[in-house]
């Protein structure tokens, strides 16, 4: 008597990828950047890509060097042209126009107030070294945001080395030689994508 054949195997189901949060509404979305905005006293990248990132991670992290070059490029405030491109990416004109509402409605209220505490008290010694003080806080902050995504340019197509000669670059040309922001923009940025473009050509 023959035995019966054994039962066929079923091959495991392929893992459905996690699906990346987004803004849950328009609220969501305009509540989230006025929280966003009103903590950016000084130097805001840092607070972006903490908020954006990692506690709300509607983008990873390489999404964000690509949208924040992005938005460096277009005229405007960095931070308002990256705003503009979620809310837009998540709920069209009117997520544009909502995120744009939050970044401005309640740091404008607060501009207002603080211009009128300093027209009182500029000529107060302890408001200047209160403000250099936070310039250099907003540096160091930049800094180490900067020095957090590093990473990500491991898998840019011109590897490591090129992307830190182009920064090598960039930094020469403006902070030593003084050149102008948009000619080093045109010029190196131009360079770097034209190369970029052709070793995605290659591969």
């Amino acid at each position: 008597m023959s035995s019966p054949p054994p039962p066929a195997e079923v091959a495991p189901a392929a893992p459905v990828p996690a699906r990346q949060p987004r803004p849950a509404s328009l609220t969501d979305l305009f509540l989230s950047f006025t929280w966003l905005a009103l903590q950016g006293f000084g130097g805001v990248l840092a607070v972006v890509q903490r908020e954006l990132v990692e506690r709300k991670r509607w983008m990873t992290r390489e999404e964000f060097v690509e949208d924040w070059a992005v938005a460096q490029i277009m005229p405007g405030p960095n931070v308002v042209n990256l705003s503009l491109m979620i809310g837009a990416r998540h709920f069209g004109l009117r997520g544009a126009l909502v995120a744009l509402a939050g970044m401005l409605a309640a740091p404008l209220a607060v501009v207002l107030g603080l211009a009128l505490l300093h027209a009182r008290f500029a000529d107060s010694p302890q408001l200047a070294g209160a403000l250099r003080g936070m310039g250099a806080v907003a540096a160091g902050l930049i800094t180490a945001t900067g020095l957090k995504l590093l990473p990500t340019l491991r898998t840019h197509p011109l590897g490591p080395a090129a992307c830190a000669l182009f920064g090598l670059l960039g930094f020469v040309a403006i902070a030593v030689l003084r050149w102008p922001l948009l000619g080093v923009l045109l010029g190196l940025g131009g360079l770097s994508c034209l190369l970029t473009w052709r070793r995605l050509g290659r591969t």
